[in-house]
Order: structure tokens, then sequence, then C-alpha cells
């Protein structure tokens, strides 16, 4: 029982740092974005699992009734808002179906760590919820008729980061995953289960994911012959994708900033990554 406590005090701890300003409700412009916004058909979608009714938003270029790939989008530990929904934006810009995912539940957001961490907390300690959660809504992205259902793939960030790991290692029959200064924790890999792509976008400074969480992430992986590469970007702290990393910084000093260098790189890396995994 003292281990149990242990643990739970570190994910505890881990919970209040490891993610970025609820608030935080804009992103650098992406200049290589291929598809207008004026194209661009945005659309609320309801979906359950565990008796609960999650919110989704759907994003893609209406212009076209082409089937194309699609990609979720798995949002911090503060819940869907804007920040996973401008990403979910600028990935139907490059001519995906995007999905923001609505991971906890009838829209839920948080406005500060302590509501965040009963949100977050419960997939931390049971890696099924995580697997029942996002396979709901990967089963709604199947539905719409835009999507190429042999074609998807997923990216998170922070939590969302973890989550998208953690599903792929769990089994869901994904394309790729894309983790953006996620945590590495979780289940362990099994060839038998894991058949995605992994991509990790790692800060190098980052205090919350330690360098041991790192070797023994790496050290898993290598030990069943994962398909994954890791990328690390020097000076890059946690939420290194957000530029409202800054402020928070300054009010809390928790560890997060934004690197303007990383975002672009970590954003091109992730591009090229899903036209190798999917193939166009």
């Amino acid at each position: 029982m003292r281990i149990l406590s242990v643990f739970i005090s570190i994910i505890t701890t881990l919970f209040f740092i490891s993610c970025n300003n609820p608030d935080s409700t804009t992103i650098a412009e992406k200049k290589d974005s291929v598809t207008s916004a004026a194209q661009l058909k945005e659309e609320t979608v309801n979906y359950s699992s565990d008796n609960t009714t999650m919110n989704g938003y759907v994003v893609y270029n209406g212009a076209t009734q082409d089937k194309r790939p699609a990609v979720l989008v798995v949002h911090e530990w503060w819940g869907l808002n804007d920040y996973a929904k401008r990403r979910a934006r600028e990935l139907a810009g490059l001519g995906y179906v995007a999905m923001a995912v609505d991971m906890f539940g009838h829209g839920q957001t948080a406005s500060d760590p302590d509501a965040a961490m009963k949100l977050a907390g419960p997939f931390y300690q049971n890696t099924q919820l995580i697997k029942s959660r996002f396979e709901a809504a990967l089963n709604k992205v199947k539905t719409l008729p835009q999507v190429d259902t042999g074609n998807i793939a997923a990216i998170g960030y922070c939590y969302g980061g973890f989550i998208v790991l953690n599903a792929a290692k769990l089994g869901e029959p994904l394309k790729g995953v894309v983790s953006f200064h996620g945590n590495l924790g979780g289940v362990r890999p099994d060839k038998n289960l894991l058949k995605a792509k992994v991509l990790v976008l790692h800060g190098e400074a980052d205090p919350i994911v330690q360098p041991q969480e790192v070797n023994q992430f790496k050290k898993q992986m290598d030990s069943i012959g994962a398909d994954y590469t890791f990328k690390s970007y020097p000076n890059a702290k946690h939420a290194f994708t957000n530029p409202a990393a800054d402020s928070v910084e300054n009010k809390f000093h928790i560890g997060v900033g934004y690197n303007a260098d990383a975002d672009k790189e970590s954003w091109d890396e992730m591009k090229g990554f899903l036209k190798r995994t999917f193939g166009k």
C-alpha cells in the first residue's frame, strides 16, 4: 500500500506541472496550409462510451468529397479547448479529416490544476479507460463519409501524447501516432499489439519527463523491435509547441516554455511522418 501511495503522490505532482495553461488559445501561425480557412467545414459530433457522451470537433476541406486520411487530436489535460481545435484546423488545412477528441466527456474542461487532475487522473491509473474512450472516438471518425478508414493516425499534446502512445500500445488499429511533449509511461509495449508507427517529439530541457523515463521508453520499444522515431529538441521545455507557455512559466514557474524553433521543426517532422505513414 505504501508503494501505491507514493506512486499516486508522484503522479499527482506530475499532473500539476505536466501541461500548459487551460486558457492557451493561440498557436504559431502556419504558412504551409494547402486549404484556405474559407474551405474548411467544422462540425461538432457526439458519440458515447462508458455511459458518457463525448462532444468531438471535426474539421475538413468541404470543397471536395474525396475520401482522405483522418487524424485524431487528443487534447492536454485541460480538456478539449481551442488549442486542440486549432491544431485540428491546421491538419485539415493539410488535407486531412481532423477530429479533436473529447476524452473527458460532456465537453468538460478545467480552469485550474486541481480540476484538471480530477479529470485526467483516472486515465493514468486505468489504461482500459484510455482504450474505451479512445476507441469510441476512433469508431466515430470511421463513420464520417470523407474518411479513408484504412488510413487513420493520432497526435496528442502532453496528457494527449500519453493517451495516443498508450492507445497504440493497447492495440488500437492506427497507422501511426505522434506525441508532442507527452508523458512516456503507461503499459509496456507488446509486439503482438503495437502495430502503429510511433513518433515521439520531446524537449531535451523538459523537467517533467525525466531522462530515466525517456531511457525506459526507448529500452522497452527496442526490446520488441517497435517501429518508432524519437526526436529531441535542444533547449525545449515541456509544452514547447504552445506560445502561451511563457506566460504560464512566469506565473507558476513549473518548467514549461515556448520554443519557436522546436514548434516549427516538430510540426514539420509530424508532416513528413504522416505523409510517409499514409503513403500520400
